[in-house]
């Protein structure tokens, strides 16, 4: 045992000079070392696992593949990327895209995802917004039988459950029709179906392609464990697409005695964005699979179907930027009207919380919606500790009550909103593989503002007064957990 110490005591001192010398953001480096200090032990194997620097160490290389598929010529039957790219960086400087003053900060979004995520803007989509699990699984079953060539389906958490077989019954039943169908799925997002193998052997059988993003070879021993897909993708005939919160499990039918309704959003694309879901799930098929099937016949041809412009803005360690949450970032920092929020977490770092504060202060319309019900008990400490911030400077922060708020909304203005996968938290900025649509359309914003004053009757606003009165224990709770809130 003496011998031992000796050695944790080495390596943790070892390990800590390495995040001092990483320069990370120092609240990230004196919460590992806080975290070193409070347990010693279990902090060194927590960061073995979870808090190596993959995004610097390039343990993730879709950028390296992005450009191995283009040389290769399989993008013969899609849009050349770099010129698309390129064009469409024109016409947002020559103001073909919009051509008012009003929407510069759609135009600084549009340019920075652009720049920084390779995501092209599409002009062609219609956007249908789903509010809850029941909207979502009804509207994507009946695609699903309506399949003909393909069904692609990329999911953080399937469970074997009622909505879960159900699915899994229609899936069954179009590969034996002859469509082809491939999922994704993440090891540790689906860690029950580790003891019920059943589940995917039994499409397996009927040649489903089934596929681990980050297969953990002995569960919770990986030191990739900590970066997880969290992402949440359908695509059906490459023509119809779904993203958004909601993953494959009886608890997002509201069928949780602990959580009870669950509100939540995702969305229905049709248009060409869905290329950009379809390329963002061959992209992360061919990490887990080194199988390619870039070729065109799952970009077909589409026809009008809207005026809604689109980005499909996917992002994680495997990029040198944070993409989602630079976007955040930008839009936050120049809206002039509103920003509204609804968010299971809120853990954002200090930029963020910068532009919210400031936003705020300069007469900007901040509300945030979150849940009352904590599902992790830790972040919804920390995440409570961020509100007084947030009502200091005149933003308004309401508890969710009805169920639980899982919904991931960011509406700005008039006419950017964005909905997906991506938290208002460090690990979704930071961490996690995650992808979002940002709309550029004002008739959706108005949606999506609508459904939020509808939330706004079903939640409890927070005031100041009541806020800064809590328990001295529950002070403490939260403040606790705040220093660890970079690790989380």
């Amino acid at each position: 045992m003496w011998a031992l110490g000796i050695l944790f005591t080495i390596s943790a001192v070892l390990v800590s000079l390495v995040i001092f010398l990483e320069n990370r953001d120092p609240s990230k480096t004196i919460a590992w070392l806080l975290l070193f200090v409070v347990f010693p032990i279990g902090g060194f194997i927590i960061y073995i696992l979870c808090g190596q620097n993959v995004r610097r160490k390039k343990i993730f290389k879709t950028q390296k593949i992005f450009s191995d598929i283009k040389v290769s010529d399989l993008f013969n039957n899609i849009k050349e990327f770099d010129n698309l790219l390129f064009i469409e960086k024109q016409a947002i400087r020559d103001d073909i895209i919009f051509n008012d003053s009003s929407m510069d900060n759609s135009k600084r979004v549009m340019s920075l995802l652009l720049n920084t995520g390779r995501t092209p803007f599409t002009l062609n989509n219609n956007i249908k917004i789903l509010t809850n699990g029941k909207e979502k699984f009804d509207e994507m079953i009946r695609d699903l039988r309506k399949a003909k060539h393909h069904i692609h389906m990329e999911y953080y958490i399937i469970k074997n459950s009622e909505i879960g077989n159900k699915i899994k019954k229609i899936l069954i039943r179009k590969a034996n029709e002859g469509v082809k169908v491939r999922i994704l799925y993440d090891d540790v997002g689906c860690w029950r179906l580790w003891f019920d193998r059943k589940f995917f052997d039994e499409m397996r059988e009927h040649n489903i392609e089934i596929y681990p993003f980050l297969k953990s070879k002995i569960p919770f021993l990986n030191k990739r464990l900590n970066y997880r897909n969290h992402r949440k993708i359908a695509i059906i005939d490459g023509k119809i697409g779904y993203t958004g919160g909601i993953n494959i499990g009886d608890e997002y039918l509201g069928k949780n005695k602990k959580f009870g309704f669950w509100r939540d959003t995702h969305m229905k694309i049709k248009g060409e964005s869905v290329y950009m879901l379809q390329l963002t799930f061959l992209l992360d098929w061919y990490f887990a699979t080194k199988n390619r099937i870039f070729d065109g016949q799952y970009f077909p041809s589409i026809s009008y179907k809207g005026d809604s412009i689109v980005q499909i803005a996917a992002s994680g360690p495997d990029s040198d930027w944070e993409v989602i949450h630079q976007a955040y970032f930008s839009a936050i920092s120049k809206a002039k009207k509103r920003i509204y929020i609804q968010t299971p977490y809120f853990i954002p770092d200090e930029s963020v919380l910068m532009a919210l504060k400031t936003a705020a202060l300069s007469g900007v319309d901040v509300r945030i919606i979150f849940p009352q019900i904590a599902d992790h008990k830790i972040v919804h400490l920390a995440s409570s500790s961020y509100f007084k911030e947030i009502l200091k400077t005149g933003g308004k922060v309401y508890l969710y009550k009805k169920g639980f708020m899982h919904s991931k909304i960011l509406i700005i203005d008039d006419d950017i909103c964005s909905v997906g996968s991506a938290n208002m938290d460090l690990r979704s900025f930071m961490i996690n593989f995650e992808v979002n649509g940002f709309i550029y359309d004002e008739k959706v914003t108005k949606r999506l503002e609508k459904d939020f004053m509808e939330d706004i009757k079903n939640s409890e606003e927070i005031k100041y007064e009541d806020y800064m009165n809590r328990s001295v224990v529950q002070k403490i709770k939260e403040s606790a957990a705040r220093l660890f809130s970079a690790v989380l």
